[in-house]
């Protein structure tokens, strides 16, 4: 996507092969800052510390993370050790187990001396294939978008909840890759774009990104979107994920499970654009299996943004004795969603369409 005219990745690998630079998604929409990253350590803190996020971004970011470590040390024990730690960086989205798994299927069966190059050329196929994974989930949302517009005069009015955009992906994104193709094709469209709440990735990431874009957006509170969808303001909701489930429930960002409740009370279809490489065939139950990151109360009791100086400041919203919870994720049952938009093509959230379902390719 582009910045400014100018096109732009959230993630780039040097042509030494000595490391990685990534937009720093801390600093947005305030501040575009690249950041080098030359150690597997940096990566590590990169995604702990969310400069990097977004599951298909987590999964190619740590890939090169790997090959990273691989410039220092590249002997078996190195190899699963590096993995192991790179793969504790964050628990919930799968793709970054996915894409270290990957990359020890590529790597383990070679020589040490060999492993360090063909890292790096597995990562960057890992970082292609994601951005031909979301074109694909664009062209096939597009249908959707399309079909409301023959139907109807106006803009197609979607809502959207955090930010599955190009900043968390390699490119395109996958909740906004049918967006992003529906303006390309002329069909007329407005986002409602959910804050996101309580790192307020939608109105940091997701507006910046519409923006840039020239896409029509307004920027709603994370609790209006019922009342939207009551008064037939919403035509579609369309989100990411960070993993689903073989019976096809879909863990996102918190908030997600509410849109979906009263997307399904209000008649209105809820979409989830899956890259296969999201789906985990080893977890069933989705609300019991899939293990819910809990992070800093901090990002609860405390909000961060420009003052009037222009300088970016933290506040507190909060007494300072509160206690506050912060679970990151929450998973949405198979039955509230109406289809994932996968590159493969749409498909019903079964246990049976997602077993025949073929993998990444």
């Amino acid at each position: 996507m582009k910045v400014g005219g100018v096109a732009m990745r959230p993630l780039r690998a040097e042509p030494a092969r000595d490391a990685v630079v990534v937009i720093d998604q801390r600093l947005l929409p305030h501040r575009l800052q690249l950041e080098r990253l030359a150690t597997p350590q940096a990566v590590h803190t990169a995604i702990r510390d969310m400069w990097v996020r977004g599951a298909p971004l987590i999964g190619a970011t740590a890939a090169y993370g790997l090959a990273l470590s691989l410039n220092e040390a590249a002997d078996d024990a190195a190899l699963e050790e590096a993995a192991v730690w790179l793969r504790q960086a964050r628990p919930t989205a799968v793709n970054l187990a996915w894409a270290l798994d990957r990359m020890l299927a590529r790597l383990r069966p070679l020589p040490a001396a060999q492993r360090a190059p063909a890292a790096w050329d597995e990562a960057d196929a890992i970082a292609e294939d994601d951005v031909r994974a979301n074109a694909a989930i664009g062209r096939h949302g597009l249908v959707l978008l399309q079909a409301i517009a023959a139907r109807r005069p106006g803009p197609v009015n979607v809502l959207t909840h955090c930010n599955a955009g190009w900043l968390a992906t390699v490119d395109w994104g996958t909740a906004t890759a049918p967006l992003y193709q529906a303006q390309a094709a002329g069909v007329p469209l407005h986002v409602w774009v959910d804050e996101t709440r309580p790192r307020n990735q939608g109105a940091s990431l997701t507006a910046w990104e519409l923006g840039q874009a020239g896409v029509p957006h307004t920027l709603v509170a994370d609790n209006a979107g019922g009342h939207l969808m009551q008064h037939g303001r919403v035509d579609l909701v369309i989100v990411g994920c960070d993993r689903v489930s073989a019976r096809g429930d879909v863990c996102n960002k918190i908030g997600t499970y509410l849109k979906a409740l009263a997307a399904r009370d209000n008649g209105v279809p809820f979409y989830v654009a899956m890259p296969t490489s999201t789906l985990d065939r080893a977890i069933e139950d989705g609300v019991a299996e899939v293990p819910i990151e809990e992070r800093s109360a901090r990002e609860v009791t405390h909000l961060s943004g420009l003052d009037a100086a222009g300088q970016v400041v933290e506040i507190a919203i909060a007494p300072a004795a509160t206690v506050a919870a912060n679970p990151a994720f929450d998973v949405t049952p198979a039955r509230l969603v109406t289809g994932l938009i996968t590159e493969r093509g749409i498909v019903t959230a079964t246990a049976e369409a997602l077993a025949a379902l073929p993998g990444p390719g």
